[in-house]
């Protein structure tokens, strides 16, 4: 009787398939036979309907083997670092679980195309999904790219996750300070075994952005439509995941992405308003404030909430208000004006940004917002998505606790966090 991992022939009444027998996932028919296909798809086929199983290959676990790059002294040298997630995740078909166990040289090895690019030096830094990771994990990776930066790299690609690609990015692009070349983020929606992935695409546009993008920015490389069209390269503090599969998930907010890269190595630029390469040395922060919190703004939230984050000893706190920066005020019971000002008189900074993503929170419109900014000195976000304003306040309180600095840098644009002026255009771009 054939094994899960073992190539198989499946004859019924009606076809016969080839494939890979795969382990029943718990939540099928105990009735039911997995086969994963060639193309990398997985189908379901009920045991009443199987005549025959019939044994192609046995399962053989392949030894793993490290790419051989030559040094092509013509080409940029780009440096890979792999961090895990989906774009490093393979099958085990012994178990049918998915594992980020591919290193940066299977990456290599899998997509030789990589060499005529650039000379590339990849390396494993770390198998940490993004939702494990916390500052401990992005200082560390700020850390390795340095390293790189300040070498011979003509830029670093940094492969991971994608669910919170958009805290990460944020993150390294305040941790790396006197950046001086690109440092492109790439990620897979779609496991590098399927046949629709994602994965070779977005890795050969960001090898190509490292390797002659002009920018000294931290950008992500994803793409750009559900085709093979292109990948949009987004700044690191602009973008965001809007959707949970598709593979053009990514968009930038309220700005244009500042390129698109494609496949033969073309590089279109879209947003000129970024920094360009220097001589600057890079140095990465060791230090982020874990002690900040994210609070969304719903229907009926008790303002109690708050008070839980100021016991526990939190140094700041964002708001994810509605609209223009609107929380509840007008019924004693939900106004959360007097959970805010304990907190800001505690010497807690509360940051306002707004859940809609577009567009930016207003301080002086209505009355609720100029209690929230002159009564309460909340700080006003403008256009700062959430996440990356929890991301900024972390990374200023490790600098600074004083309430007036903490302002002062919250509202100081450092890295296209901030646009003086959004155009109509970039609204679901």
């Amino acid at each position: 009787m054939p094994n899960p991992g073992d190539k198989v022939r499946i004859i019924t009444d009606e076809e016969k398939v080839e494939g890979i027998l795969m382990p029943r996932p718990d939540i099928l028919d105990k009735d039911i036979t997995v086969v994963k296909l060639d193309n990398g798809y997985n189908i379901g086929i009920d045991n009443k309907r199987i005549k025959k199983v019939e044994l192609l290959e046995g399962y053989t676990k392949k030894k793993d083997k490290r790419a051989r790059i030559k040094f092509n002294k013509s080409l940029p040298t780009v440096a890979i670092l792999s961090t895990g997630g989906t774009i490093s995740s393979k099958v085990d078909y012994r178990t049918g679980g998915t594992h980020a166990n591919y290193t940066a040289e299977d990456f290599v090895d899998m997509y030789p195309e990589l060499k005529d690019t650039a000379n590339i030096k990849a390396r494993k830094i770390m198998s940490v999904m993004t939702e494990d990771m916390t500052s401990k994990e992005w200082i560390a990776i700020a850390k390795e790219a340095e390293k790189e930066l300040n070498g011979d790299a003509n830029g670093v690609v940094i492969t991971m996750g994608t669910d919170m690609l958009h805290f990460a990015s944020a993150a390294l692009s305040f941790l790396l300070k006197g950046l001086n070349k690109p440092v492109i983020i790439t990620a897979a929606q779609r496991s590098i075994d399927r046949g629709s992935s994602d994965a070779f695409m977005n890795l050969g546009c960001a090898v190509t952005a490292a390797a002659k993008f002009n920018a000294a920015e931290v950008v992500s490389c994803m793409h750009g439509t559900t085709n093979d069209d292109y990948c949009l390269l987004i700044r690191g503090t602009k973008i965001r995941k809007m959707h949970t599969s598709r593979r053009d998930a990514f968009r930038p907010v309220n700005e244009p992405p500042l390129a698109k890269v494609f496949s033969n190595g073309k590089i279109e630029i879209t947003n000129n308003d970024y920094k360009k390469k220097s001589d600057l040395k890079v140095k990465a922060d060791k230090e982020f404030e874990e002690k900040v919190a994210l609070v969304q703004v719903y229907p009926g939230m008790e303002p109690e909430i708050i008070d839980f984050y100021i016991n526990k000893g939190y140094k700041g706190i964002v708001v994810a208000a509605t609209a223009l920066g609107h929380v509840p005020t007008s019924d004693p019971k939900y106004s959360l004006i007097p959970k805010l000002k304990k907190a800001i008189d505690k010497g807690v900074p509360v940051v306002i940004a707004s859940q809609t993503l577009y567009g930016r929170v207003h301080p002086y419109v209505y009355t609720n917002l100029r209690k929230l900014s002159i009564e309460l000195k909340c700080i006003f976000a403008e256009d700062m998505l959430p996440e990356v304003a929890y991301i900024k306040l972390g990374w200023v309180l490790a600098s600074t606790k004083e309430l007036a600095k903490v302002k002062e840098m919250m509202l100081t644009n450092y890295h296209g966090e901030i646009n003086k002026r959004i155009l109509p255009e970039s609204f679901l771009y």
